[in-house]
């Protein structure tokens, strides 16, 4: 995933990049239906926020709420990627 979230970095200039991963590949036979752990979704997603491609994390199909702990804990050391907006800053402001 990571060359695709990297080139959607470059080419979209000052538009936020979101990015919510499956937990891996579906497996039938996993309790949550994917076999990615917590760790290794967190571990990617900090390599995408640490090399600047992301505004906004989550997770899609299999992500539990462990899951996105660690995606939170793993990605709140690092800044948004410089894009411009201020989101909802200016309904703050206003």
């Amino acid at each position: 995933m990571r060359p695709y979230v990297e080139e959607l970095a470059k080419a979209a200039g000052d538009t936020a990049i979101s990015c919510y991963p499956n937990a891996g590949l579906p497996n039938p036979m996993s309790d949550t239906g994917f076999d990615e752990t917590p760790e290794v979704t967190g571990r990617l997603m900090k390599e995408f926020a640490a090399s600047g491609f992301l505004n906004i994390a989550g997770g899609c199909c299999g992500t539990t709420p462990a899951h996105i702990a660690a995606i939170a804990q793993n990605v709140s050391a690092y800044k948004p990627r410089a894009c411009g907006h201020k989101f909802f800053s200016a309904l703050v402001d206003a």
